[in-house]
């Protein structure tokens, strides 16, 4: 069985998006119709800039744009050479941009079964634009494929008198209740919930999903981490665009990966300085153990459901995988070197 070396959260420079979410800071900003461009580096490129043996073993890569990720016209064949290269691949998209899925079922079947997607389940764009059978449809194109697949709500107000329909629609094409996940608010400092609603009356309506990536983000929601952290060093947030490494989604560059590419890369752990008020992406960092000493689920039973006729959403090699601990595959740092980190200036 594989084991999980480093998880590696990539940013695809892409901020056009052919839907219009009103809870998206793409449309908020009017990002939406931003031209396309390619990322500036071949796939070859990013998977020798990516390989095994500079992070270190195999790793989980996520891929997600500003915008619809798969309308970046090289992206398939990024994440194929992703692949190629050993690693599994996560996709985050909205599910509509069928000549990608196209392109993907015809990856061979080896590349495939490491392969999975977290569909967006938009759904009152995609009823006023019609085009719900087209996004289950390519849903099942990549399940029959042999890829693995979660579908992801992100709950706001205006979709709470529809709630029963979605419910009923998410089992008739996949058999199953989709994921919940948490809107945040990033305009405030805070990063707050993204609901007009009191918080009790938030968690209440859509705790009826019994999604467990819901109840363990608001385990951590609005909760700073303030125990060692390794992002930095057992996982990284990489901008594809510019090659730029960063501990997450906070702090200044550690590396770039494009830069001397037959070098090792430089790591080194957040520690206990992490600047952002929560770790709002924490059913990833956390779940896959960036804080070893936190008790958390397996980041694959956030992202598995079992459907009505017993299948899984996960293939028993990405569930197996996406089981796996960081602790597993790397060392904690002794208490000198915990120290040194803490007391630096800089993040």
């Amino acid at each position: 069985m594989d084991k999980l070396k480093r998880y590696v959260e990539c940013y695809v420079p892409i901020t056009t998006c052919n839907l219009r979410c009103h809870y998206c800071y793409i449309t908020m900003k009017d990002r939406w119709k931003d031209e396309i461009r390619p990322i500036g580096h071949s796939p070859e490129e990013i998977a020798r800039a990516l390989s095994k043996k500079r992070l270190g073993g195999t790793c989980l890569i996520n891929l997600c744009g500003g915008g619809e990720t798969l309308l970046c016209p090289d992206l398939p064949k990024v994440a194929k050479a992703l692949l190629e290269e050993g690693h599994y691949v996560f996709i985050v998209t909205n599910g509509t941009i069928t000549k990608a899925f196209k392109e993907i079922e015809e990856f061979p079947e080896e590349l495939r079964k490491r392969l999975s997607f977290k569909f967006s389940y938009h759904y009152l764009e995609q009823h006023r634009l019609k085009i719900t059978e087209l996004f289950f449809d390519n849903i099942n194109r990549m399940r029959k494929a042999g890829c693995s697949f979660t579908l992801e709500v992100t709950p706001n107000d205006e979709l709470i008198p529809h709630i029963d329909e979605l419910r009923a629609e998410a089992k008739k094409y996949v058999g199953a209740d989709c994921h919940v996940t948490i809107a945040r608010d990033d305009a405030k400092p805070d990063i707050p919930i993204y609901s007009a609603l009191p918080e009790e009356e938030f968690y209440k309506t859509w705790e009826q999903f019994d999604s467990n990536l819901f109840t363990f983000k608001k385990t951590i929601f609005g909760e700073h981490q303030n125990r060692f952290c390794y992002a930095g060093d057992w996982s990284v947030y990489v901008n594809l665009g510019t090659g730029n490494m960063t501990r997450c989604y906070a702090g200044s560059k550690i590396d770039n990966i494009y830069e001397n590419p037959d070098k090792p890369l430089h790591f080194e752990a957040m520690g206990c300085r992490c600047p952002i008020s929560h770790c709002y992406n924490g059913h990833s960092f956390l779940t896959l153990g960036d804080i070893p000493e936190l008790d958390t689920p397996t980041y694959a039973s956030l992202r598995n459901r079992t459907d009505a006729e017993g299948n899984n959403w996960l293939s028993p090699e990405v569930e197996a995988f996406l089981s796996c601990k960081l602790r597993d595959s790397n060392k904690e740092y002794p208490e000198w070197k915990k120290w040194l980190i803490n007391h630096k200036k800089n993040v």
